[in-house]
């Protein structure tokens, strides 16, 4: 059975899940009544992050424009350019917990609006925003967050984040909205732009 956290709450990912490796991040929203005459096309992102809460390199974003880690530890499937299809999940990364890299501290995973100034878009006009954590090899979902409706303006999201707390993994909710879009969080994940 899911664990459904509220923002800001941690929960034990590895602890208490013996042999959990492999699992995917799922992200899916819905968008409000919206007359601007354009889709609307968020994006999932991963940043690995050292323990400075930097990426070590450029290379250690993973979004529609690198989709895989050199490490083959995370791997996103595609860009979902909608937000429509039949499966609840909108964009997936898949991540192999036994192949990131030690100098990984944390891996962050944000949703921004692609286009967003340009098409008059923001937080405020999706709803039904989650990110759920799934056990690949099984199909579990272990862990769910529903994000709520607390944004107006903000074109980026800080989702969660997994993160090491000595040999185990943990998830954190925590749900932080940010102006500037994608370029935005690159800068603060120190991702040269």
């Amino acid at each position: 059975m899911a664990v459904n956290l509220q923002k800001g709450q941690k929960v034990d990912l590895t602890k208490g899940n013996a042999g959990l490796s492999k699992i995917f991040i799922a992200l899916g929203w819905d968008t409000n009544k919206y007359d601007g005459g354009h889709d609307f096309d968020l994006d999932a992102s991963a940043f690995l992050l050292g323990s400075n809460g930097k990426v070590p390199s450029d290379k250690d974003f993973i979004f529609y424009g690198n989709l895989a880690h050199s490490s083959g530890a995370v791997e996103h499937t595609g860009d979902n350019l909608t937000g429509e299809g039949e499966d609840e999940d909108d964009e997936v990364i898949n991540v192999d917990l036994s192949k990131i890299p030690a100098n990984i501290d944390k891996i962050d995973f944000t949703v921004t609006i692609h286009e967003a100034p340009e098409r008059g878009q923001n937080f405020g006009m999706v709803s039904n925003a989650y990110i759920r954590v799934v056990n690949s090899v099984n199909g579990e979902e272990l862990i769910r967050y529903d994000l709520g409706e607390d944004y107006s303006v903000e074109t980026a999201i800080v989702v969660s984040e997994i993160y090491r707390s000595g040999s185990e993994w943990k998830f954190n909710a925590i749900g932080s909205g940010f102006k500037g879009g994608l370029k935005a969080l690159c800068e603060n994940f120190g991702v040269n732009v």
